[in-house]
């Protein structure tokens, strides 16, 4: 690059940071708010919960990127516009591709880095914050993989314990199931206890191995193997266990393969990797789209205008992205194409937008 690409770019990345330290800073102060309210029983200091807030919050910051390259690219075109600093370039015959595209590559290769290198540390600081959380919030001492289940219906009432389980929710280790009938009040009336090495959620019903079976009164009786019907829903129990939100990058492949050999769908672990991938698109095409809308010349007026479309088209196209997501995630609509569709719209768009003011 020339040194008025570097200029520019070096103006752009100095905007895009300080967006990127506003918004963050915002996000830390609701974050630490929200968890002084949510634990305020348990007696944490404003440290504690900051420190819990930073374990939490770089998840949530690259969910908001979008807007801080939107936010942070616009504030610098528009502070080179308002000092005529792209009236002059322009007169000088320097064509707007060529001072836009060094900015739209860095948005890209600084998307791409989020992806592979900080999304990894984000999920596994999310993690330490959801443990942390849960002991926090335990009532009895549960930890973090300690999982209860309830089952039943009609009079019946079934409850799962584990003291362990799989990434996925579906292979338990260390389970007591306990039986219970419901009287005519609603009480609940103890009926027969059942100790397992493991459990595994299959066809319909938990299979249990090295059982040991013992009812009121009697001797416990041991068994090989057995198996409970499962009023609970597959899907249901990947969501509780294993949110793709909160799977990093790296893990996402092999947390597909493992989802599909247990018999169940992963086409939430597709979906949320497209999203990975398309995020470098996606961020290039927000610069691309904020730099367009600043290009018109200060005397003709109207660049507030078009500064405030620019955060509008913005907010539509986080929008359309998250419907798309919901649509794929309802198997409406391809993994692929609803992790792709809106970044592609938005690189058109923001295309079309500075063709149409560059060249008419």
């Amino acid at each position: 690059m020339k040194r008025l690409e570097r200029y520019v770019l070096a103006r752009t990345l100095s905007s895009v940071a300080v967006a990127l330290l506003v918004i963050t800073s915002i996000i830390v102060l609701i974050d630490v708010v929200e968890l002084g309210r949510n634990l305020g029983d348990v007696g944490l200091s404003v440290v504690d919960l900051i420190g819990l807030t930073l374990l939490r919050s770089p998840l949530i910051i690259l969910q908001v990127l979008p807007f801080v390259f939107l936010f942070g690219v616009l504030a610098a075109f528009t502070g080179l516009n308002r000092k005529s600093e792209l009236i002059a370039m322009r007169a000088a015959g320097v064509s707007a591709w060529r001072f836009i595209m060094p900015a739209a590559l860095a948005a890209f290769l600084i998307g791409g880095l989020m992806v592979a290198a900080v999304n990894p540390l984000a999920t596994q600081l999310n993690r330490r914050f959801e443990d942390a959380r849960a002991v926090l919030e335990g009532e009895d001492g549960s930890q973090p993989d300690e999982v209860w289940l309830a089952q039943g219906g009609g009079r019946s009432q079934v409850l799962f314990h584990s003291n362990d389980r799989n990434e996925l929710g579906t292979e338990l280790t260390g389970v007591t199931v306990r039986f219970y009938f419901k009287d005519d009040d609603g009480g609940l009336i103890f009926v027969r206890r059942i100790d397992a090495e493991r459990a595994t959620l299959a066809g319909g019903a938990w299979r249990l191995a090295k059982v040991r079976i013992g009812n009121p009164g009697q001797p416990a009786v041991a068994a090989p193997a057995l198996s409970i019907p499962s009023t609970l829903d597959s899907r249901a129990v990947l969501e509780r266990f294993a949110k793709p939100n909160v799977v990093s990058f790296w893990e996402l492949p092999h947390r597909v393969e493992r989802t599909e050999e247990a018999g169940l769908s992963s086409l939430k672990y597709r979906l949320r990797w497209h999203q990975l991938l398309a995020s470098p698109l996606l961020y290039a095409a927000m610069s691309i789209l904020a730099a367009g809308f600043s290009l018109r010349l200060l005397r003709l007026g109207g660049l507030a205008g078009l500064a405030g479309a620019a955060v509008a088209l913005g907010f539509i196209l986080f929008f359309a992205n998250e419907l798309l997501s919901a649509m794929g995630s309802a198997e409406l609509l391809p993994p692929a194409a609803a992790a792709w569709a809106s970044p592609v719209l938005a690189m058109l768009a923001g295309l079309t937008l500075l063709a149409f003011t560059e060249d008419g």
